[in-house]
């Protein structure tokens, strides 16, 4: 479902977190303008171009500035931008940017700052994951296929403070997309100072946000960010430091909670029957889904519709969320999450108009009959695959449920791998996997930030193609990108087309780190919290 360096802080760490405990009976923080975090996962990259996991585009988005900033209820703010200008047709986009912001290397923050990104990101050679958020910028797509040179982006530097931007069809969500990393301004002197490390260490890297990361080497679970002097609004930046510490298992996050280490912690199962009526509860809704990815490139069986459609009819989801999770979680009708858009002319929720009656709900009877069916058209037996996940505690009781619900088909055999958040992207990526229990989160608050699996797309992982699909997202985003009703309505029925194609399964929406049941200090203030796109802002966080 929206990055960061510096210098090592390394053992010095653990010794804040304990001192910070033992400082003050009230609280983790031990004085003000201290927080302290938890993770679920390592955090893979600083690097704008490349970040695509929550816990890097959380960093990115703390520690980079772009033309705005999202606020309360993701709302653009201005941020390097002052004044924005806005052509009648919506293709022509003038931004005034502020004068005198730097990088924390000192180096002016320019125009040609986003230039030489926006380029460096739909270059084929980077291997962008996030660089087909671009399409509908001028040429963005022909620069991604390497039919254009990257020079040809419609984007350009009218002297050091004024940037203009081209695009090729409207995009009713542009001004969000401004908000994302992916079109974050980068240092291009620091680029090409530590080459391949660009990114990939707190060392490595060049800030112009309110904090910096200090102490990240690339593999750790520990480091901080610290405020940036050099940011050009650092008097509203309250926090002097954030220490993080990867905590994977959820108990220990929350003993880690109570034993006053950390000042904030999701819950899951049992912990919120535990803790919902304390002062400390809160709950944050998350737009998001998690789902199965079926790799049809590598497993021939998963190509026939029939058989995905049995894998996915064998799932009790409401079982998972209700018993197995316990953590608001639930379950999944659409591909889309709800709450995210309303039909622009019935006020209906999208989730509600997309919904196929039916299809995800469990029945084994009809899983069977269709694995049977499945197999013959195939000539496959005896299914046999592994299902990736995350090492996390969320990731391991995902696995372990769907594994035994898999196993109530005939012949279906599932071996489980739990691996690191950031080996199992790098699995996907590569496409070397048999299943995987992934996750989306809204990168916008538009149902078009769902559609992902058109042919060939980035993310779609599993090598599924459909050409109605295909069609729908198309004429959402070119014919019909003005059209707000047939726009929604494109998007409804590509929704559906997955759904019903069982191209990929849907299991949950709703929680995910960064969503969901949470214990929170009532002295942390101001945290922006927004369900879609960057979810967190701390800009504004005060610890009192």
């Amino acid at each position: 479902m929206k990055v960061r360096k510096l210098i090592a802080l390394g053992a010095t760490a653990l010794s804040v977190l304990t001192l910070a405990a033992c400082g003050n009976s009230k609280g983790a923080s031990g004085h003000k303008g201290q927080l302290n975090l938890a993770l679920p996962s390592e955090m893979p990259s600083l690097d704008p171009s490349l970040g695509v996991d929550n816990e890097s585009l959380e960093a990115m988005s703390n520690t980079e500035e772009g033309i705005y900033r999202l606020g309360k209820d993701s709302k653009p703010e201005n941020a390097l931008a002052t004044h924005t200008t806005i052509s009648k047709d919506g293709l022509h986009w003038t931004f005034d940017l502020r004068h005198g912001v730097k990088w924390s290397n000192g180096d002016p923050v320019t125009a040609q700052d986003f230039v030489y990104s926006w380029r460096r990101t739909n270059n084929p050679k980077t291997g962008g994951q996030y660089a087909y958020l671009f399409d509908g910028v001028k040429n963005a797509d022909a620069i991604q296929k390497g039919k254009k040179s990257v020079n040809s982006l419609g984007i350009k530097a009218d002297g050091k403070y004024k940037l203009s931007v081209t695009l090729e069809k409207p995009i009713p969500y542009f001004k969000l997309l401004l908000g994302f990393p992916v079109y974050f301004p980068e240092n291009e002197h620091a680029v090409k100072q530590f080459g391949k490390k660009y990114g990939q260490s707190s060392a490595t890297q060049v800030y112009n946000g309110p904090f910096r990361v200090q102490g990240y080497k690339g593999t750790n679970t520990k480091w901080s960010w610290v405020k940036n002097k050099t940011y050009w609004d650092k008097k509203h930046v309250k926090l002097n430091k954030i220490n993080f510490q990867v905590v994977k298992e959820s108990n220990t996050q929350l003993n880690t909670y109570n034993s006053k280490k950390i000042d904030m912690t999701n819950l899951s199962g049992d912990q919120v029957a535990q803790y919902k009526h304390s002062k400390d509860y809160l709950y944050r809704a998350g737009s998001s889904v998690t789902y199965v990815s079926l790799n049809m490139a590598k497993v021939p069986a998963f190509k026939n519709e029939k058989i995905r459609a049995a894998l996915s009819y064998a799932i009790s989801r409401k079982q998972l969320t209700n018993n197995i999770l316990q953590d608001g979680s639930t379950p999944a009708k659409t591909f889309t999450p709800p709450k995210l858009a309303k039909d622009p002319k019935t006020g209906t929720d999208f989730a509600k108009e997309a919904t196929v009656n039916g299809a995800l709900t469990q029945n084994l009877s009809k899983a069977k009959t269709l694995l049977k069916e499945g197999e013959k058209e195939t000539g496959i037996n005896d299914l046999h695959f592994n299902l990736l996940a995350d090492d996390s505690d969320t990731g391991k009781k995902n696995a372990e449920f769907l594994q035994s619900e898999f196993q109530k088909l005939p012949g279906v055999k599932v071996d489980v791998t739990n691996v690191p958040n950031k080996t199992r992207l790098t699995r996907m990526t590569d496409k070397n996997y048999d299943a995987t229990v992934t996750l989306w989160g809204a990168d916008y608050s538009d149902p078009y930030t769902f559609a992902l699996f058109t042919t060939n797309a980035p993310y779609n992982n599993g090598s599924w193609t459909d050409a109605s699909y295909d069609q729908n997202v198309k004429d959402s985003a070119n014919k019909n990108a003005l059209n707000k009703e047939a726009r929604f309505q494109n998007l409804v029925k590509a929704d559906q087309t997955l759904v019903k194609s069982y191209a990929i399964l849907p299991l949950y929406s709703g929680s995910y780190f960064g969503s969901g049941p949470f214990l929170q200090r009532p002295y942390v203030k101001g945290v922006i919290y927004n369900s879609a796109g960057l979810n967190w802002n701390y800009k504004s966080v005060d610890v009192k």
